[in-house]
C-alpha cells in the first residue's frame, strides 16, 4: 500500500481516487474506516455506506488500482463525485485496468439494486472521459468542483 500511495505522491497527485482519505490517513486507519462502512455502517453523518475494492494483478499480486462504490447518494455527492470513484496507479494507465475496472464496478452496483449510477471526472481527464463514455455514460451536466476544477457528470444506466 506504501508504495501504490507514494507512486501517486511522486506524479504530483494529492487525491487518491477510490480510496476515500487514504492519502490523508495512516493505512491501519483508513483500512478501520473502511470496513465500519463495509458493514453497513455510516462513519460519519454526512457519509453514506460504501464498498471499497483494491484491484490487484493476479501475475504478481501488484496493486494496480482501487474503487470506492457509494450505494446511496447524499447531496454533495449528487453534486460533485457520484456513486463510482476509482483509480489506477500512475505505472498502470494505458493497459485497460479502469475500463475493467468501471466495468466491474458497475456490475457490483447493479448487485446491490442500484438502476443507475453518477460519474464524475475532471473536465480534462480525456481518459477518464472515454472510459465512462465507452461503458455507456451520458454527460448530464458540467460544473465547477468546490476546489475550482471544472468536472462533468454522467450518468450510466444500468440494465
Amino acid at each position: 500500500m506504501h508504495s501504490y500511495k507514494q507512486e501517486h505522491l511522486q506524479q504530483g497527485e494529492t487525491e487518491l481516487h477510490g480510496g476515500v482519505l487514504l492519502d490523508r490517513l495512516p493505512y491501519p486507519d483508513w483500512l478501520a474506516l473502511a470496513a465500519r462502512s463495509a458493514v453497513f455502517e455510516a462513519v460519519s453523518p454526512d457519509w453514506v455506506v460504501s464498498s471499497t475494492f483494491f484491484v490487484v494483478r493476479s501475475s504478481d499480486h501488484r496493486l494496480v488500482g482501487m474503487v470506492n462504490i457509494r450505494h446511496t447518494l447524499n447531496e454533495y455527492q449528487r453534486c460533485y463525485s457520484g456513486h463510482i470513484g476509482y483509480g489506477v496507479r500512475p505505472s498502470e494507465r494505458g493497459k485497460g485496468y479502469a475500463g475493467q475496472i468501471l466495468r466491474l464496478s458497475l456490475e457490483f452496483a447493479r448487485s446491490i439494486g442500484l438502476k443507475q449510477v453518477m460519474l464524475v471526472c475532471d473536465k480534462s481527464n480525456r481518459a477518464s472521459r472515454r472510459t465512462i463514455l465507452a461503458n455507456g455514460g451520458v454527460l448530464e451536466r458540467e460544473c465547477v468542483h468546490p476546489d475550482g476544477e471544472p468536472i462533468e457528470i454522467y450518468w450510466i444506466t444500468l440494465a
